[in-house]
């Protein structure tokens, strides 16, 4: 029986590492293409839009995508303000602008 049970942890453990080195390249993917992105001017430093996230939503920000919606590139930020709620605001990328905010969530 321990064997057994030993032999699923192992399994477990393996597949752990797996999905999380599959994460992280698609990290690496994701940061890649950003670059090459700010790098032909199609989309504006990501310093410079963090300023006006937290101009709209302060709190500290958790997490940053860089999506294709609607045509165009977009930064979605992930913001926890001081109340403890969670923000989702949406950034156009090439202009700057905030092109939504999704209500607060706990």
């Amino acid at each position: 029986m321990k064997t057994v049970l030993m032999r699923l942890a192992v399994l477990a453990v393996l597949m752990l590492a797996m999905s999380l080195a599959v994460r992280a390249q698609d990290d690496d993917d994701d940061h890649d293409r950003a670059r090459e992105l700010y790098e032909r001017g199609e989309i504006e430093g990501l310093a410079d839009i963090m300023a006006i996230v937290r101009a709209k939503a302060p709190g500290e920000i958790v997490a940053v995508d860089l999506i294709r919606a609607g045509g165009k590139w977009v930064y979605r930020f992930q913001v926890i303000a001081a109340d403890g709620r969670r923000r989702i605001v949406d950034v156009d990328a090439g202009a700057g602008g905030v092109s939504s905010g999704e209500g607060d969530r706990k």
